[in-house]
């Protein structure tokens, strides 16, 4: 499963928050991982480099250069919740179409086949970026043979 990022905020040493598109808060000490991998230690010695990192483009990881970048769904997993942002419908809607769609083994790509909904399109939703219809999203729901229902809370 992919999670995706939203925002990155770097701390003192090499610690870093991300926030994800589900709303959680994670705090993750990279230095836990210069064992692992060495390379990342550069982050530590400059200091310039490691608060210039950014998120990529789709919010599944943070690169700091050509040579060193890290996966946020390994931040996810092994990091510390430390807060939780409220989210919008649509990321709601996007994060739990992502998880289904991902759960069942289907691909953006083959959902848009199934759907008849172009890709970019399913792209924009799942980060939560899109502004789908309901009649878009119980679309995508079905061709993922899922039904989706609202409740007032």
């Amino acid at each position: 499963m992919h999670i995706t990022a939203t925002k990155v905020k770097f701390l003192d040493d090499v610690k870093l928050e991300l926030t994800y598109q589900d709303g959680k808060i994670i705090r993750y000490d990279m230095s836990t991982m210069f064992s692992t991998f060495p390379q990342l230690e550069e982050l530590r010695n400059n200091r310039e480099l490691f608060t210039h990192g950014h998120l990529d483009p789709g919010g599944y990881g943070i690169i700091w250069n050509d040579d060193l970048d890290y996966d946020a769904t390994s931040i996810y997993e092994d990091g510390e919740v430390v807060g939780q942002e409220e989210t919008s419908i649509n990321q709601q809607i996007g994060s739990l179409l992502q998880k289904t769609r991902e759960e069942m083994n289907v691909t953006q790509s083959e959902l848009s086949r199934l759907s008849r909904i172009d890709q970019g399109d399913i792209s924009k939703i799942e980060r939560g970026t899109g502004n789908p219809t309901i009649a878009k999203i119980q679309k995508l729901f079905k061709a993922l043979g899922r039904s989706i229902s609202l409740t007032l809370l």
